[in-house]
């Protein structure tokens, strides 16, 4: 793994690479991820990346590229500003990043990035109770992507009515303003794509029983990302342990931990796994999606 220092909207920040990825991390906001690519000829940043002028949303600056926030989603809580210089850990692997405490909710956030393999990234998120009293949150990972591409969440393999499988094995949860009879959901055997062109408004749709990864191809590229989900455990939004929204010019890829009573002095982890895989065409058909199914579950055996 190398290191070296860039600049970001005239900050500091830190370029992590391996002989086959790249990605860039703010360290003087954030914590935030603002950059993923592979180094494969003519590949770009798979992140969206908001100009240096952009406005704030309730007082935040999107910014784009990943961020950790914590759920469930409430203004302003949420929407706290991330504008703070971070402490900065060189690690034998990557970097630990860790914001100041939010002074309205007590609560900081800090990210650990760290590359597994030459093809491999671990993001643990972690939120830590600085306040004086129990919050009810969980972390929330979101990963923003630029448009124009072609997202797959897989849903469970199929089971057997006449063999016993009798009950449910996830639910999906859509969120008041998606309208799932348009184009942009793709209703699938063994997954929903998400047709992010043919996206003219806002869609979200969270996924209970997550089956541990998502992807979106772009360009002949395909971000994967990974996170377990726990069993039994209790999850924010009616039980979602993944989310995606969409408006058409971007989508958001958000796995979500455990929901906690969060108690003063105490932390909590999630941890997403990360990928870039090449050269699979967009997974549009049954045919294209098993291939990059059958990558995927190659490249998590090879990490477990």
């Amino acid at each position: 793994m190398k290191r070296s220092k860039t600049s970001y909207r005239g900050g500091e920040a830190l370029v992590l690479s391996s002989p086959q990825l790249e990605l860039v991390v703010t360290a003087s906001v954030g914590p935030r991820i603002i950059s993923f690519r592979t180094k494969d000829s003519g590949a770009k940043n798979l992140f969206l990346e908001f100009p240096s002028d952009e406005t704030r949303f309730h007082g935040y600056y999107l910014r784009g590229g990943h961020r950790l926030w914590h759920s469930p989603e409430n203004i302003p809580r949420t929407y706290q500003p991330d504008d703070a210089p971070l402490a900065v850990k060189e690690l034998p692997k990557g970097v630990a990043l860790t914001q100041p405490v939010e002074a309205k909710t007590g609560l900081q956030k800090g990210m650990r990035i760290e590359f597994l393999g030459e093809r491999t990234v671990q993001v643990t998120h972690t939120l830590t109770n600085r306040g004086l009293w129990a919050v009810e949150t969980a972390p929330w990972a979101l990963t923003m992507l630029r448009g124009a591409g072609y997202a797959v969440l897989p849903f469970h393999p199929k089971g057997d009515h006449a063999g016993g499988d009798l009950l449910p094995s996830y639910a999906l949860i859509p969120w008041t303003y998606t309208d799932l009879s348009l184009p942009v959901w793709e209703m699938r055997r063994d997954y929903m794509g998400i047709d992010v062109a043919k996206a003219d408004r806002a869609h979200k749709l969270g996924i209970t029983g997550y089956p541990g990864w998502a992807a979106y191809w772009l360009d002949g590229f395909t971000f994967v990302k990974h996170a377990e989900a726990v069993a039994g455990a209790r999850y924010p939004d009616m039980g979602c342990q993944f989310e995606v929204f969409t408006n058409g010019s971007m989508i958001e890829l958000e796995t979500l931990g455990e929901l906690t009573q969060l108690e003063p002095g105490k932390s909590v982890n999630h941890v997403e796994t990360w990928t870039i895989l090449s050269g699979f065409p967009r997974p549009d058909s049954a045919e294209a999606f098993g291939a990059l199914s059958r990558a995927v579950i190659a490249w998590l055996k090879k990490i477990e």
